[in-house]
């Protein structure tokens, strides 16, 4: 029989600010009941903000389509061939993922995109055949921090490509078979004025989200 794997957290955040950013309180309240609830786990933090991954290059795209750098030599610096090998590792090694990702301009930070563009490589995508993926069978938690509200029903439900493209990303490399998202929104109305009515709202959602991940993290 095989051994369970050994519980791993890990932690990403993206924000770009370093001081009162929501998804960053968020993750770590994630992250410290997470271990507090798994006293002997791994855990793994890499802030994307700080240290933003490279976008792609045409060679680093030509290398990650050819497998893990296997075979013809696409011309990826040994520097860009261990980071992809590093980023991936941490990935594979993972049980639960936390993802930080404050909406900006109705989407994902460009650093949140380009850590994903290096994992979207065939080796990870779900087979056709809908056989079981390599990275599969990780809980992956997506916090997100929002000036506004894009809830069902709301007038800019529609701007949210936040979401939606996660959803599609995961799913396309078996990281949706556990995902969830928390959301805060309306963060914006502690600091706008034309939005202090509906600060009621936005610490309900805060506290909402709290509650959630302290739930998710047990």
């Amino acid at each position: 029989m095989t051994s369970p794997a050994q519980a791993s957290l890990l932690h990403l955040d993206a924000s770009i600010r370093t001081a009162d950013s929501v998804t960053r309180e968020l993750t770590g309240h994630f992250a410290r009941a997470w271990r507090r609830a798994h006293p002997s786990g791994d855990h793994a933090y890499r802030d994307l903000a700080a240290e933003p991954v490279p976008h792609l290059t045409h060679a680093v795209r030509e290398a990650l389509l050819d497998d893990g750098y296997q075979g013809e030599d696409h011309g990826a610096s040994p520097a860009e061939r261990a980071l992809n090998e590093a980023l991936t590792a941490e990935v594979r090694a993972a049980t639960t993922i936390v993802l930080g990702a404050p909406m900006y301009n109705y989407a994902i930070p460009s650093t949140v995109k380009a850590w994903l563009d290096r994992l979207v490589t065939p080796a990870h995508l779900v087979p056709p055949d809908g056989g079981p993926a390599l990275l599969g069978g990780k809980t992956v938690v997506v916090v997100t921090a929002r000036g506004g509200s894009y809830a069902p029903g709301t007038p800019r439900e529609g701007f949210d490509h936040q979401e939606p493209y996660l959803r599609s990303v995961f799913a396309s490399i078996g990281l949706a078979d556990d995902l969830s998202f928390v959301h805060a929104e309306l963060t914006l109305a502690a600091v706008v004025p034309q939005m202090a009515a509906l600060r009621p709202l936005a610490e309900k959602s805060l506290a909402g989200a709290y509650e959630s991940l302290g739930r998710l993290a047990a």
